[in-house]
């Protein structure tokens, strides 16, 4: 394996503390790198996470640089790509830096055999290292450097063999002052009758010889549904052997000379080695690196067949005069038309807390690792878990109003579902246990109403169940779904299979998530991605035979989540769904409260899903007299749920949130209480409660209360009022349900969200102090500047204890490893 291909994750820790201190400065540092690295979609960070990177500095060992490289580190960015991205910044310090620390990752690729041959023959001796630019090569006989011609390359030519040349040898590899030795290899001098003095390139029978390469792989450019053929070609004695590789990974169905693939698709872009072997030596060819471009029958002229009600065909052709059809069908492609969306949402709702049916774990894991890596991507996102009937219903109504002409449209659903004569349905929490399509939303029907928008691009990711609903009878008739090629189903299970979750310690993951994310970012056509995905899922032992990605597609365009948004001079609708998401991702603005005795409380909100908030409460100031006080939040309204053996806790985990985490930001000297409120979708009025100040004085044994009520208004989703019933049962399976009498004051959404842009504002100002980036803090709709765990603060307040930051993707130690063994298969659960 090449040694750049290699994550930043293998950098041994003095070596990224080393690069870090070079990045943390204004003008050539971290935020300059964060720049470069936004190249590439999975590599791009948000606004908060630029924050959360900033606010490293509160702390005398905290490093901004070293909090960018951890998540770069997340994403597996290579070591390659961070070297070019510092080339990019013209780092030349941390450019050499790096190159002499990988240095010591130099890994030997070929090693030097064993040979025995005749006199006069032709030996070659290989070894081959991966590792920097500029590695360099001694041999060595014995303790003697070999000073022939080839003494400083990776072959060692012995030629023609003699006495002198029998003995051990031992490459040196070097780059600068370290080098690191490979095996020792002994070449053998045999007698054979009839033998040459002569160097002859010919093989005799019975003889040995040194391998070449006479024929190399060479790169070329294919269109998919071509043929690709390579070809490598070696002379050797004993015959050669081959293995193809592509990626640096074995193709063993590929063992001849020729690598074959017809039907190539963008999967087999990249490039290709042949390793080259028989009983004494090996060698690798040159590498041939392949580029798959469109196919050429999508810019080809075509014929259209219309047969009539008498069956006679009428040809309507547009090929050129004179041109057979076929040559014109095999001509060069055109240049890879390049699309864009006019903008992206996305909608994901994870329902785990039934009432009348299993509970499931996996959803709020799942959830909040797509809205990451949606987020990487542009896609505004709002994420809900646990929603009902009328919750569901009216989130769905306010994502449709998000879409328009061109725009990106994503849905996700995890929870329970079934699947009745082609209709998939997903079912609320508040289901009742005999449930039918009239108590569940019928995804057809939601499906006919996006496309009325003339969307760019329809996503659906389903994980749920598909199996039968033997207590629904009703047949659905969804409208009409539109010829538009633009849309793309993901089930996570076939039909009539269920879907399982992974029940772990601490995070449960769902089995479609836990591959999707890996290759959810890639830049390629969702279909080709999403098969990626399934073949992934194919090889997974524990679920092979059970649980198996299906995937629909009618996409004709090579559309990717990771396309480019380009909208028009800020169009009226762009403006309005920017405000419209805005709304449903406002925090309160952090409060300082001042108690009587004269202690200041500080109030900070942070958000971990759209619909669900921490409250955290921390001392500011005490007088010195007060020798210990605690302020603990009290008397929520009944509407939201909050579970008061989990409120008022001196962590994030005792609070039942395992998805905000902290950075490594120094321990405050006055802890903070955290409080969690699920379900705000269901807040019906402002938000109030109680702070409670619980202190005592140094003279006194008697503790001593004070209490302050506190109203912060309808923060995040709670401002949709999603509780509220929207104009007919867009989603029901009963209705075909129309958007048209729907108004932009209806459900007061709209109303409210303009009434909010200055709360809104004072979000984003609240960032623009802490040192981003001007023209990034004013863009105040960026998609990738909500939707995750956040914190409003007060800017006076800086300096006062750590505030909660954006939190990072679950490490991949949780929700990576798939090494599970078919004994836990007891942990399964069906959606």
């Amino acid at each position: 394996m090449d040694v750049w291909k290699m994550s930043v994750a293998s950098l041994s820790e003095e070596v990224l503390k080393k690069l870090s201190k070079m990045l943390d400065n204004s003008s050539c540092g971290w935020r300059q790198l964060a720049s470069a690295a936004s190249e590439q979609p999975k590599f791009r960070c948000s606004e908060k996470e630029l924050t959360s990177c900033s606010l490293q500095v509160l702390s005398a060992a905290g490093s901004p640089g070293r909090t960018l490289l951890a998540r770069l580190a997340d994403r597996s960015c290579s070591l390659e790509f961070l070297l070019h991205c510092l080339k990019k910044m013209d780092h030349q310090e941390a450019v050499q830096f790096l190159t002499t620390s990988v240095v010591e990752l130099i890994q030997i690729t070929v090693q030097p055999q064993s040979q025995q041959a005749t006199a006069g023959s032709r030996v070659v001796l290989t070894c081959r290292a991966s590792g920097p630019p500029g590695l360099s090569y001694q041999w060595f006989r014995g303790d003697e450097e070999v000073l022939e011609k080839t003494g400083s390359s990776p072959e060692l030519v012995l030629c023609p063999l003699s006495q002198a040349h029998q003995g051990h040898f031992i490459c040196r590899i070097n780059h600068g002052d370290n080098c690191i030795f490979s095996q020792w290899a002994r070449v053998l001098l045999v007698h054979s009758a009839g033998s040459s003095p002569s160097c002859s390139s010919s093989l005799s029978p019975g003889s040995v010889s040194g391998l070449h390469i006479v024929h190399q792989p060479r790169s070329q450019a294919a269109s998919e549904g071509d043929t690709l053929v390579l070809e490598c070609h070696a002379e050797a004695n004993p015959p050669a052997q081959y293995e193809w590789f592509h990626n640096a990974v074995p193709m063993p169905q590929h063992k001849t000379r020729l690598l074959k693939i017809p039907c190539v698709t963008t999967e087999h872009r990249g490039e290709y080695r042949c390793k080259v072997f028989n009983l004494y030596h090996q060698a690798w060819s040159d590498t041939a690196t392949i580029a798959i471009g469109p196919s050429s029958i999508t810019d080809a002229s075509w014929v259209e067949v219309d047969r009539g009600l008498e069956s006679q065909e009428v040809h309507r052709s547009t090929y050129g005069a004179g041109i057979h059809p076929l040559r014109q069908m095999t001509s060069p492609p055109q240049s890879a038309k390049s699309f864009y969306a006019t903008d992206k949402v996305a909608l994901l709702i994870g329902n785990m807390n039934y009432v009348h049916h299993t509970q499931l774990c996996a959803p709020i894991s799942d959830v909040h690792e797509l809205t990451n890596l949606l987020r990487q991507m542009d896609f505004k996102v709002v994420s809900l878990l646990d929603l009902n009937w009328q919750e569901m219903h009216s989130a769905v109504t306010e994502f449709l109003l998000l879409l328009d002409k061109g725009v990106y449209g994503l849905l996700y659903f995890a929870g329970h579902g079934y699947e009745n004569y082609g209709n998939s349905f997903m079912v609320p929490i508040d289901a009742p246990a005999s449930y039918t399509s009239e108590h569940c939303l019928c995804v057809q029907n939601i499906l006919t109403r996006m496309q009325e928008k003339e969307t760019g691009l329809n996503v659906f990711l389903l994980d749920m169940c598909r199996k039968r609903n033997f207590c629904d009878d009703v047949i659905v008739q969804p409208g009409l779904v539109k010829v538009t090629a633009n849309i793309v189903f993901g089930y996570a299970t076939c039909v009539d299979a269920e879907a399982y979750e992974v029940k772990r310690e601490d995070v449960s993951n769902g089995i479609f998530i836990s591959f999707l994310k890996r290759r959810v970012c890639e830049d390629e056509k969702v279909t080709v991605m999403l098969d990626r995905v399934a073949e992934d899922m194919g090889r997974f032992e524990i679920t092979r035979g059970r649980q198996a990605l299906e995937l629909r597609s009618n996409l004709s365009e090579r559309r990717s989540l990771t396309d480019q948004i380009q909208t028009a001079e800020c169009s009226a609708s762009y403006k309005a769904r920017n405000l419209q998401w805005a709304v449903a991702h406002v925090l309160p603005k952090s409060h300082c409260l001042q108690f009587d005795c004269g202690v200041k409380v500080q109030l900070g909100f942070a958000a971990e899903f759209s619909n669900i908030m921490v409250i955290y409460t921390r001392i500011l100031e005490k007088p010195k007299e007060i020798v210990s006080c605690s302020a603990q939040l009290t008397d929520f309204p009944q509407g939201v749920d909050v579970d008061l053996k989990k409120s008022n806790q001196e962590t994030l985990l005792e609070a039942g949130s395992l998805l905000l985490i902290k950075e490594g930001l120094p321990s405050p000297e006055a802890p903070s209480l955290y409080t969690r409120i699920r379900s705000l979708q269901r807040l019906r009025t402002e938000l109030t409660f109680t702070v409670c100040l619980h202190y005592t004085y140094s003279n006194m044994d008697e503790e001593v209360q004070e209490r302050q009520p506190v109203t912060i208004g309808k923060p995040l989703v709670s401002k949709l009022n999603l509780h509220e019933p929207r104009s007919d049962h867009v989603c029901s399976a009963s209705s075909s349900f129309s958007l048209d009498s729907f108004s932009v004051t209806e459900g007061s959404s709209f109303t409210e969200g303009f009434a909010s842009v200055d709360s809104a504002s004072n979000t984003w100002s609240h960032y623009a102090q802490t040192g981003t980036d001007s023209s990034s803090a004013n863009h105040q709709t960026s998609s990738r500047s909500a939707n995750v765990p956040e914190e409003t603060d007060c800017p006076e307040f800086f300096d006062s204890p750590e505030p909660l930051v954006a939190s990072k993707s679950l490490p991949h130690s949780q929700v990576n490893d798939l090494n599970y063994k078919f004994s836990d298969m007891c942990n399964f659960h069906s959606y």
